[in-house]
């Protein structure tokens, strides 16, 4: 795929993780996807960028809070101050107040109605993931809430998402073409935890890369499974916490 140069408003543009062991979460990411790292330095907090093939398509950083480590959904938008007051005027809450990231671009964090993190990206010099829907690539991500209706409403109003799909998998959509999902908190689902946005990362064989992601000390939570008519898929917690999705179309 040819290297991405520019994102539309409301679309997903990049991923990151906070992580409390810098070096075992690049170590273990990099031998699932082949990922290199680029410390980009103590000024940006050891902030590390990771790339596949030479392109960029995610970073891992030194947790920030002493909570799970988690992979972050950015959407790129045209002004993060002015969707930052959209969030709030929609119910949400804002845990990161819009801030310039060196000359990289400036970012926002929220909390949606139900709980769920997802943050804001306005490009700089960095205008998110030069590669997706490749094999160890951003390729996916999917909202788990309490209440769909609700969920639907903030984003629409906070990013100006329209809406496809149905009742039990509504597709977000940009200018009609789908973006990312939203389904309803599954039964299953321990009470503990929180709503949440799940990062999905594209493979070339999602059974081989579920089983040597356990190897590598994941845990399996959803086995490799298919989605009749899409593709195939699998649902891990990497070796410090943080979970994440395999999909293989």
């Amino acid at each position: 795929m040819p290297e991405i140069t520019r994102y539309e408003h409301g679309v997903p543009s990049w991923v990151d993780m906070g992580t409390p062991d810098l070096g075992a979460g690049l170590g273990f990411y990099a031998e699932l996807f082949g990922w290199e790292g680029q410390d980009m330095g103590e000024e940006a907090g050891h902030y590390t960028i990771v790339s596949k093939a030479g392109k960029q398509v995610a970073a891992i950083s030194p947790a920030q809070d002493q909570g799970p480590p988690r992979w972050t959904t950015y959407i790129n938008v045209d002004d993060v101050d002015v969707v930052a007051k959209k969030a709030e005027s929609a119910g949400g809450t804002v845990i990161v107040a819009p801030m310039d990231v060196m000359s990289a671009g400036r970012m926002a964090i929220f909390q949606d109605t139900t709980g769920a993190v997802i943050a804001a990206w306005q490009p700089g010099e960095h205008i998110g993931a030069q590669l997706v829907n490749e094999p160890g690539a951003f390729i996916w991500s999917e909202l788990v809430t309490t209440d769909l209706a609700k969920s639907k409403a903030f984003y629409s109003e906070t990013f100006g998402w329209g809406w496809g799909g149905a009742d039990e998998y509504a597709e977000a959509q940009v200018a009609g073409r789908t973006i990312g999902g939203v389904m309803p908190r599954p039964p299953e689902m321990p009470a503990d935890v929180p709503d949440n946005w799940t990062v999905y990362f594209g493979t070339a064989d999602v059974d081989g890369d579920a089983k040597r992601a356990a190897d590598l000390g994941a845990t399996v939570v959803v086995e490799p499974t298919d989605i009749p008519g899409t593709g195939r898929f699998a649902v891990l917690i990497d070796p410090q916490g943080a979970a994440f999705a395999l999909f293989q179309g």
